[in-house]
């Protein structure tokens, strides 16, 4: 018989606190939060706004580390790397999408899903970059700049420059927080198709529970502590009045 091992945890949280001192106090953002996340899954973060989701999310990517407590990402204690070392890691294997795109606005749409290729001198870079463009539909948009382009297409801008590396894990954060309900739909789909087919792990922060609803586990934050999901029983009152 074989002895088949469970994959590694792609990231794991162990008793994770992050605090801010304040004048003459200390806030506390997250206390003992405590989580894993397996290669491939779906994961969303919801919560009421202000309530540290962001925090939790930048903390996963090493884009801070927490006051306490340790993560490790791809098997490495994030807590102990230098912050090169960290930033050197998501460069090369975490993607990013946020809620105002973060797109750099002198730059025309393949020079910003460009940038991430050429830091690290990856071969066939413009092509990879036009190919990206045109799997979110936007190879007729190449050469205009952010401010040429809707929001929606912004944030399919955003969407191919995380994925042009090929990234084991994507962080979203309110990817379609700034979206009308049609667009935001859209970019839903799309962004589970991508990851679908490049079977990357994704943790998003959203404070839209039907987008949520279709990753594979939905997790919310409430008081600073990560607590499994429990929706609020519907009215029994008309529906439409809700």
């Amino acid at each position: 018989m074989h002895n088949t091992q469970p994959p590694k945890p792609i990231i794991t949280l162990k008793n994770v606190h992050y605090q801010i001192p304040l004048e003459e106090i200390v806030l506390d953002i997250l206390k003992a939060c405590q989580l894993t996340v397996q290669p491939e899954e779906t994961l969303a973060i919801v919560g009421r706004s202000g309530s540290g989701k962001s925090t939790l999310l930048a903390l996963m990517a090493g884009l801070d580390v927490p006051t306490s407590g340790c993560i490790e990402l791809f098997g490495q204690a994030i807590e102990s790397l230098s912050e090169d070392a960290r930033a050197k890691m998501r460069a090369q294997q975490v993607g990013f999408i946020f809620q105002n795109f973060q797109l750099m606005p002198s730059m025309s749409a393949l020079e910003n899903v460009l940038m991430p290729l050429e830091l690290f001198q990856i071969p066939n870079a413009k092509q990879l970059a036009l190919e990206a463009l045109q799997q979110v539909g936007l190879s007729h948009r190449a050469q205009h700049r952010p401010a040429e382009l809707s929001g929606g297409e912004q944030q399919r801008v955003a969407i191919a420059r995380a994925f042009v590396t090929k990234p084991k894990i994507l962080f979203a954060d309110e990817p379609t927080g700034n979206l009308d309900e049609e667009t935001a739909k859209q970019i839903q789909n799309l962004l589970f198709e991508l990851n679908q087919q490049q079977k990357t792990t994704l943790i998003l922060v959203t404070h839209d529970h039907e987008f949520a609803q279709q990753c594979n586990r939905m997790l919310q934050l409430v008081h600073g502590q990560l607590q499994t999901f429990t929706p609020l029983p519907s009215p029994s009152v008309d529906k439409q009045s809700c």
